[in-house]
């Protein structure tokens, strides 16, 4: 499969997805949202062998949000349609994609492109990086599931805060708040530091990608449904070959050779 405005690329059991249009900051447009709905499809097939999900940006932003100059726009689309035809599928496409997620965020993340950084599982980013809530901006309100993601990582304060004055926010003060999970020096440590928590992510046990689920469907359940759900997932993991082999492993006192299986 060939893209333009993404990459695609396979590192052993780490997936790779790179957004490749730095001439506009890596804001998406439909050609490079289509692709990215394309990419998702593939990733979800296990044939890859992919463990886990790695996304950063090319250049020196992650995504500035939505390519408001994108020729190929459909300038008859309202904001409202665009999102529900081509934003949302994506979003709850990579939501129930079945392995970890990271992302690198190597410069800007504002509007959508915060909303795609923070939905991440381990969200690293390097010390020139910045979040921007910048719907305010432009008379419109915040889109990508941030009104959803943003009050539970950083409480509703913060997260009104935020939307409301649409003003920037470092790096080092998103890790203070728990927004960003690492913090790089400069993108290449970044890149080297992401990539070495993919890795252990794509090693670990087939768990991993039943733990993401189950922190999903709390957020829809209450105590009680949260707890039988647990179980149902518990299940589940209790009859993976990796449960076995770490019971094995830590019998017999070694490091644990997990398959994701």
């Amino acid at each position: 499969m060939t893209y333009q405005r993404i990459a695609l690329a396979f590192d052993g059991p780490v997936a790779v997805l790179t957004l490749k249009h730095p001439e506009v900051m890596n804001a998406i447009g439909a050609r490079m949202l289509d692709e990215l709905q394309r990419a998702v499809v593939a990733l979800a097939d296990p044939a890859h062998g992919a463990r886990c999900l790695l996304i950063t940006g090319a250049g020196s932003a992650f995504c500035t949000g939505a390519n408001l100059a994108d020729p190929d726009r459909d300038m008859t689309a309202s904001a409202g349609a665009t999102l529900r035809a081509g934003y949302h599928p994506f979003l709850l496409a990579l939501r129930d994609l079945d392995m970890p997620i990271v992302s690198a965020v190597n410069g800007a993340a504002a509007g959508v492109g915060m909303s795609l950084a923070i939905m991440a599982d381990m969200v690293c980013a390097s010390k020139n990086a910045y979040f921007l809530q910048a719907f305010a901006r432009i008379g419109l309100v915040p889109d990508g599931g941030a009104t959803f993601l943003l009050p539970r990582l950083i409480g509703w304060g913060r997260a009104m805060e935020l939307s409301l004055m649409a003003e920037k926010l470092p790096a080092d003060k998103a890790l203070d708040w728990g927004l960003v999970n690492r913090l790089y020096d400069d993108p290449a440590a970044l890149m080297d530091g992401a990539m070495g928590i993919a890795r252990q992510l794509a090693n670990g046990p087939r768990s991993l990608a039943l733990i993401r689920r189950a922190y999903w469907e709390s957020t829809r359940n209450s105590y009680e449904q949260q707890l039988d759900q647990e179980a149902r997932l518990q299940i589940v993991a209790g009859q993976t070959a990796d449960f076995k082999e770490g019971v094995t492993a830590f019998r017999e006192k070694r490091p644990a050779q997990f398959k994701g299986s």
